[in-house]
């Protein structure tokens, strides 16, 4: 079987996080801004099995960090879904622009 360059990896990993990094900046829904910050967790996740395989491929720290990571991704995002819904029943909307609006 043959390993992926660490290369591709590496650029797989760029890409997604700038894709998230993009995402984030640019759009104003709360649901695409959580996705967008998803993807730059992933890109960490790729990088830390990417360098964890190259540079020691016996030991599985790299993997117990990513385990780690998505655990805390999967509790940030019920989270965050949470909040979201509760914006949404107040407000009727989750536009970041419209925050005028939003005060307590």
């Amino acid at each position: 079987m043959e390993q992926v360059p660490l290369a591709h990896m590496l650029i797989l990993s760029t890409i997604l996080f700038f894709i998230g990094i993009y995402g984030f900046f640019t759009r104003r829904n709360m649901i695409t801004m959580l996705m967008s910050t998803e993807l730059i967790l992933n890109s960490v996740n790729i990088n830390f099995v990417a360098f964890n395989r190259y540079l020691y491929p016996h030991q599985l720290e790299g993997i117990f960090f990513t385990l780690f990571i998505i655990a805390v991704a999967a509790s940030e995002v019920s989270l965050a879904v949470a909040i979201i819904i509760n914006i949404y029943r107040k407000f009727k909307t989750i536009d970041i622009e419209e925050t005028d609006t939003m005060k307590y």
